[in-house]
């Protein structure tokens, strides 16, 4: 195997660690929320990012289902 090919391999198991890591951290909820909008709200513009995660945590705050703090 080359050295080039395992590189390339440890970078893409890199790549998915990070995805699965932001998945499971939630970083990734803006972006999700981004994606939604653009194809379910088009005439609505969407919120800031600091706009999102102040809703987030306001919501989390009413319901807090299922966090343990």
């Amino acid at each position: 195997m080359s050295i080039n090919l395992a590189l390339g391999k440890a970078r893409e198991a890199a790549r998915g660690a990070a995805w699965l890591f932001k998945g499971v951290m939630g970083e990734n909820a803006y972006q999700a929320y981004l994606d939604h909008q653009t194809r379910t709200h088009v005439a609505e513009a969407p919120m800031t990012e600091r706009e999102f995660w102040r809703d987030k945590t306001d919501r989390q705050d009413a319901n807090p289902e299922g966090r343990c703090c």
